[in-house]
């Protein structure tokens, strides 16, 4: 990434107006609790009439080159419920297939729409990307490197499930389980949350040996002075725990069938073990699962990780608005009503 994006998404909307988002790096602690502050109004104006028009005119090119849900249909949903419209793009119907670069294809596109959501299988080339744009371009993940956009929505759900009880993210004990090694979510969370200087928050990690968390992510993590542990037994590292985010067995990342074979279903999260879990402790999971988290455990009041999905729509909104210059609410609408 080039160092003049490191650190500069602040608390002054301005900050953010015609920037690209490709590492949780340009996040600064101001700017975070920004995020936390337009997502909730996002949240709210949803839920009071569905949203606004703040966006009408604007149009968001959804380039995927691997495969999502979730992640694709919340920036879709989230130009929508903020009146914009969205052209979709992925490896099968574009270009690309002909040979086309990546900044030919970020070239193009700024012809048509106002922002780009870019999911590619390389490192780093949401960053390459935005080296090519005039226009925001947003790291919806880059191969096993960085997912900006579900940090956000994964600190925010934090903050959110537990503000209910009169707390946040302080002093939270945060278990990070499974694909450590691949997770780019995994990897994203843990340095946005070293560089939230949230005070008390600590981390513990639980993986198989062979996926353990990178030893560069782990280094920028202590760079921050953020607390750090690894464990190998999933019972050990949940006694005292707050939250326990749930990542599954990248499958599509191995070489082989019989690597993946070897440590698939290592860890299990279902009633027995949530019965021995703090009481207090949220489950989450960036989603798709298959079979690291039983649907039993669905029915459990603890059990955040729908809810976690529906954020990502109000954190999409609130990047949105912001890069995109609208970060207030359109003249005579107000968020009591």
């Amino acid at each position: 990434m080039d160092p003049s994006l490191e650190n500069t998404l602040t608390s002054d909307p301005s900050t953010w107006v015609g920037s690209s988002l490709v590492s949780v790096r340009q996040i600064t602690p101001s700017g975070l609790r920004l995020m936390f502050d337009v997502s909730q109004e996002m949240k709210t104006i949803v839920r009071l009439v569905g949203g606004d028009e703040r966006l009408k005119h604007k149009i968001l090119a959804n380039v995927f080159y691997e495969a999502s849900t979730r992640t694709s249909c919340s920036f879709q949903s989230a130009m929508l419920r903020l009146g914009g419209r969205v052209v979709c793009i992925d490896q099968l119907n574009s270009s690309v297939k002909k040979g086309e670069t990546l900044g030919d294809t970020i070239r193009c596109l700024e012809n048509y729409a106002d922002v780009t959501v870019l999911r590619h299988p390389i490192i780093g080339s949401a960053a390459e990307a935005s080296t090519y744009a005039e226009k925001p371009v947003l790291n919806a993940g880059d191969g096993t490197g960085e997912h900006p956009t579900q940090a956000l929505l994964d600190c925010f759900t934090i903050q959110d499930e537990f503000s209910g009880r009169g707390g946040g993210i302080e002093g939270k004990t945060v278990v990070l389980l499974g694909d450590l090694k691949h997770g780019r979510t995994v990897h994203s969370l843990a340095k946005l949350l070293a560089r939230s200087e949230i005070p008390g928050v600590k981390l513990r990690y639980c993986s198989p040996e062979s996926l353990k968390m990178p030893e560069d992510v782990k280094a920028e993590v202590d760079k921050y002075g953020l607390p750090q542990e690894e464990f190998s037994d999933l019972r050990e590292a949940i006694a005292g725990a707050d939250v326990l985010y749930v990542t599954r067995i990248q499958k599509e990342r191995f070489a082989s069938e019989d690597e993946y074979a070897a440590v698939e279903g290592s860890f299990v999260v279902d009633s027995e073990l949530m019965n021995e879990a703090p009481k207090g402790m949220i489950v989450m999971h960036p989603l798709p699962r298959v079979g690291e988290i039983k649907e039993e455990v669905d029915k459990d009041e603890r059990a955040a990780y729908f809810r976690q999905m529906e954020n990502g729509m109000f954190v999409r909104m609130a990047l949105l608005a912001l890069v995109l210059g609208r970060r207030c609410e359109p003249q005579g609408y107000k968020l009591s009503k």
